[in-house]
């Protein structure tokens, strides 16, 4: 009986393991990477080069999260005291996302 319980400890511990990246994991950079085609060229631009430009665009507490596959950078800033989603284009310019 004790080993009954235990092996199904242990299953529940294995399946615990598997699920939980796709329970906590960020579903943005989870969808960005799931419509990467191999082959696509993506650019040399670096989390620190993002940050910088949205940084001279006048945001703070930048944050940086991904880089979609169309090379746009994707993160978080904060300017007059709120917090938003922004992103920074290949070209370099900053812009707010969503709503």
């Amino acid at each position: 009986m004790h080993a009954t319980f235990r092996g199904l400890g242990v299953a529940v511990l294995a399946a615990g393991i598997a699920i939980a990246p796709a329970m906590v994991g960020p579903e943005a950079l989870t969808a960005a990477y799931a419509i990467c085609l191999p082959g696509e060229p993506i650019d040399g631009t670096t989390a620190e080069m993002a940050k910088k430009q949205i940084e001279g665009a006048g945001y703070g507490q930048v944050r940086m999260e991904h880089k979609g596959c169309d090379n746009v950078w994707h993160g978080f800033a904060s300017r007059g005291g709120a917090s938003m989603r922004v992103a920074v284009s290949p070209s370099g310019q900053v812009m707010p996302e969503g709503d």
